[in-house]
């Protein structure tokens, strides 16, 4: 730790708040990751698994699309609370609050409502064959259900994230986590008087789990002790100064999801072009590498909420050297992953699938995207203290041109002309994460968000007669 702050202008305080933010946001996100790597892992084990987690896979894009854009928006919610807490108006935070709330719900009800009416059209967009199609169709259908408490789950989320206190996201999560197991189990494999439902099993244990993880966030939104604890007996209209303060960062980076989720939905449908075997392998390295990205997502929470909370304050100077320390813990943390995959990614994926073709497939795609890793840990973290800081801009530009030049226009070319088949795709992945981190670190290097600090209309106006 020592050696991590030499040279920086941090003191043990500092120091220990990141620690206190990162950790538990580490865990509570390996949680969430779990939720999708337990159905998959427990799939694999049955008679239909090929099928099964290439099904999976062709609706994990559709429903990133529709979890990234809410993700964003609450992403908004934490840099506004984030820059309230920062200034001492705590009655500001709790109006945030409410807000956010309202337009989650809203959120959840469309993309409940598009996910279930459509999920047939979106899985045979996706590239879905005979073979995927019931089970991609099922299992797109039920999740699509669990968006309206997922909204309002991550609203909590992002807001508690917003005054550093992210204990309380890891619990309930840990919480609706182990019961995914618990029904996974039942209702996957037909257990403690269930009939055995295979992939209609996984995707009703995880809806059911995100009512109850939302039954628990709401329920310590209002009956915790917090500083945005709030009552059913508050105006929850919504407030045009508060909403334009969300989306001053919210906007920019729902644009980013949607621009990535839809270059993801076209890599995907690229990929599923190789055949199911392949798709397979592809969502299992997937799967795995998700887990992966938590401690640079952990990282990347404690940047938005602290560079949000310095800025606040007044106070610009010390967001440089926060995101410095965080950083440099961040790539520490990707080079252990790094060797990690290198030396054991055979044995991950055997956790997954005993198949010998789709085990060394996977396995090489883990290889390679070994090589992304200290990529990864810059370009999360930073993109996280850039939203902080109200400078969404470049986060959006680096995702476009990662994403699309090199996923969508690249990967065929690799993929297809070059005959390199997964692999290709996996190294579309390396130069995407590559090329997003160095436009987002020489952004946050030459310094110009520290001007947000001071600039005219940096909070929301609190006049209270602006409900819209």
């Amino acid at each position: 730790m020592q050696l991590l702050q030499r040279g920086l202008a941090l003191n043990k305080h500092d120091s220990k708040r990141i620690w206190i933010i990162t950790l538990p946001a580490m865990f509570e996100l390996v949680l969430s990751q779990l939720f999708g790597m337990v159905d998959t892992i427990m799939l694999g084990q049955t008679a239909m698994a090929a099928p099964a987690i290439a099904a999976m896979g062709l609706t994990n894009n559709p429903i990133n699309l529709m979890n990234g854009i809410m993700i964003a928006f609450n992403v908004g919610a934490t840099a506004a609370v984030a820059w309230a807490i920062g200034a001492e108006d705590q009655k500001m935070a709790k109006a945030i609050t409410r807000n956010i709330l309202v337009l989650d719900l809203f959120m959840g009800i469309i993309s409940m409502l598009l996910g279930t009416v459509f999920a047939r059209q979106i899985v045979l967009f996706m590239g879905a064959q005979p073979d995927t199609l019931a089970y991609a169709q099922e299992y797109l259908f039920v999740i699509s259900v669990g968006f309206l408490p997922t909204a309002l789950t991550m609203g909590v989320t992002a807001c508690l994230r917003g005054i550093g206190l992210t204990r309380i996201p890891m619990v309930y999560n840990l919480v609706s986590n182990l019961l995914n197991v618990f029904l996974n189990y039942a209702m996957i494999y037909g257990h403690f008087g269930f009939p055995e439902m295979g992939v209609l099993g996984a995707s009703l244990s995880t809806t059911i789990c995100r009512f109850v993880a939302m039954g628990l966030a709401l329920g310590f939104l209002f009956l915790g002790n917090s500083q945005i604890r709030i009552s059913i007996r508050d105006s929850f209209k919504l407030r045009l100064s508060i909403v334009k303060e969300i989306l001053r960062v919210g906007l920019p980076n729902g644009i980013e999801q949607f621009i990535m989720q839809l270059g993801f939905m076209l890599f995907t449908k690229t990929v599923s072009g190789l055949g199911t075997t392949v798709l397979a392998a592809h969502n299992i390295g997937l799967n795995i590498n998700g887990l992966s990205w938590v401690p640079s997502q952990a990282f990347g929470v404690a940047s938005t909420t602290l560079a949000g909370q310095s800025m606040g304050a007044g106070e610009p100077k010390k967001v440089r050297d926060q995101i410095r320390m965080i950083h440099r813990c961040s790539l520490l943390v990707s080079l252990f992953v790094a060797v990690l995959f290198l030396t054991c990614a055979q044995w991950i994926v055997r956790l997954y699938i005993s198949d010998a073709t789709i085990l060394a497939m996977s396995t090489g795609a883990l290889h390679l995207i070994a090589l992304g890793m200290p990529s990864i840990a810059t370009q999360i973290p930073i993109a996280g203290a850039l939203r902080g800081v109200r400078d969404s801009k470049f986060p959006l530009i680096a995702s476009m041109c990662g994403i699309w030049i090199f996923r969508v226009f690249v990967a065929p070319l690799l993929i297809y002309n070059l005959g390199l088949g997964l692999n290709g795709a996996w190294l579309s992945i390396v130069l995407d994460q590559t090329a997003r981190a160095c436009i987002i670190y020489a952004r946050f290097h030459r310094g110009k968000w520290m001007s947000l600090a001071f600039a005219p209309g940096s909070g929301p106006d609190t006049d209270p007669v602006d409900d819209l």
